[in-house]
C-alpha cells in the first residue's frame, strides 16, 4: 500500500480544534446532523453526534440508522466513518450499538483493556490517512475485566495465564500507583487507562499529531456506564 494512496483524499478542516479544546461548552447540545443525515465533520460536531445517539440509546429512542439491506449494497465500494473508536473488547460495549449508529459510521478498534500497541496504532493511523474522520474516541468502561486482573495481580501477586500477561504488563504501570488510594480504584484506574491511551496516541503517533495540531482531528476520551448505558467524557 503506497503513502500515495493513503493521502488520495482530501483533509478536512475543523477550525483550530485541538485534543484539548473538544470539552468545551456546547458538546452536549444536539447536534445539527440527524442519525441519518450528513456525517459530522468536525471534532466538536462529531462528539455531539456520538453523545446525541448516546441519549436516544438510554432513552430508548434509538433510530438504528444505516442498517438497512439497501444502505449495505450502497456502501460494498466504500466507507468514509466520520469517527474512529478505540475502545474495549467487553461484549457489552459495542459502539454502534450504544451510540445509535450503523454501518460505515465508525471505525472500531476493540481490544481488551482499550490500550494502544504497535499494530492498533497502524490500524488507527491507516484510518486517519484514508478516511480523513475529525475525532478518535478512547472508550473505557465501568468495571473493566482487564483493569480489575491487573488490579488483582498487583494486590496478590501472581501471574495472569497464557498471553493476558501481555495484557496485564501493559496496564500495570497505569494502574500501580493508584492501588491502595481511595475510592473505588477500578473505576478511577479505568478513567486514568482511557486518558493514558489518549495520550499515548498523541506520544506515538506524529501522524495523529500532525491532525490535531492542524485543528483536524481530536483525540478524547469517555467512559461507558455499564449500569445505566450513559458516555461521559473523561
Amino acid at each position: 500500500m503506497s503513502r500515495e494512496t493513503l493521502r488520495r483524499r482530501t483533509l478536512l478542516t475543523a477550525g483550530g480544534l485541538t485534543a484539548g479544546a473538544i470539552a468545551v461548552a456546547g458538546v452536549g447540545a444536539p447536534t445539527a446532523a440527524s442519525a441519518g443525515g450528513p456525517a459530522p465533520s468536525t471534532p466538536a460536531a462529531a462528539v455531539a453526534h456520538l453523545l446525541a445517539g448516546n441519549r436516544r440509546f438510554t432513552r430508548g429512542h434509538a433510530r438504528h440508522p444505516h442498517q438497512s439491506v439497501a444502505y449495505l449494497r450502497q456502501l460494498a465500494n466504500g466507507q468514509d466513518p466520520f469517527a474512529i473508536t478505540l475502545g474495549c473488547a467487553d461484549s457489552r460495549v459495542s459502539p454502534e450499538i450504544l451510540f445509535d449508529q450503523g454501518l460505515g459510521d465508525l471505525f472500531d478498534n476493540r481490544v481488551a483493556g482499550n490500550i494502544v500497541d504497535d499494530l492498533l496504532l497502524g490500524s488507527i493511523e491507516f484510518a486517519v490517512e484514508e478516511f480523513a474522520p475529525p475525532l478518535i474516541m478512547v472508550l473505557g468502561h465501568e468495571r473493566c475485566g482487564a483493569v480489575t486482573a491487573t488490579i488483582e495481580a498487583i494486590e496478590h501477586g501472581g501471574h495472569a495465564p497464557g498471553h493476558i500477561g501481555t495484557i496485564v504488563d501493559a496496564l500495570r504501570p497505569i494502574v500501580e500507583p493508584l492501588v491502595g488510594g481511595p475510592g473505588d480504584v477500578v473505576d478511577r484506574a479505568v478513567k486514568a487507562n482511557v486518558r493514558a491511551q489518549v495520550r499515548a496516541l498523541l506520544d506515538r503517533s506524529e501522524i495523529i499529531r500532525e491532525k490535531v495540531r492542524h485543528g483536524q482531528l481530536a483525540v478524547v476520551g469517555a467512559r461507558y456506564d455499564l449500569d445505566n448505558g450513559h458516555v461521559t467524557l473523561v
